[in-house]
């Protein structure tokens, strides 16, 4: 690979964590490098929920573009604040199923 990969952040709900998971290892083997939520395995505190957000805007800012796991074309509130940053920062938004 001599050329820059592409970058993509997943982005969903913490319920389609293990969707996300085949999503990052089918990207990946095509040469994508893939940037995901952290998975944290009990509920974060809000100080946690805070951090964690913070941390995915600037893997947003990171992204070539955005692709949205959203099984049933579900989009929580979290997510939805998600696509609207990376909508405002310019970034492409894809969906793994439409809305």
């Amino acid at each position: 690979m001599t050329e820059r990969p592409e970058v993509v952040c997943l982005c969903g709900s913490a319920r389609f964590m293990a969707q996300m998971h085949d999503l990052a290892r089918e990207l990946g083997m095509a040469g994508v490098v893939v940037l995901t939520p952290v998975d944290a395995e009990d509920a974060p505190t809000p100080e946690q929920k805070e951090t964690l957000d913070a941390l995915h805007r600037h893997k947003i800012d990171l992204a070539d573009r955005v692709v949205v796991v959203n099984p049933g074309g579900y989009v929580g509130e979290s997510t939805a604040a998600e696509i609207a940053y990376a909508r405002a920062a310019g970034k492409r938004v894809d969906f793994t199923e439409p809305q």
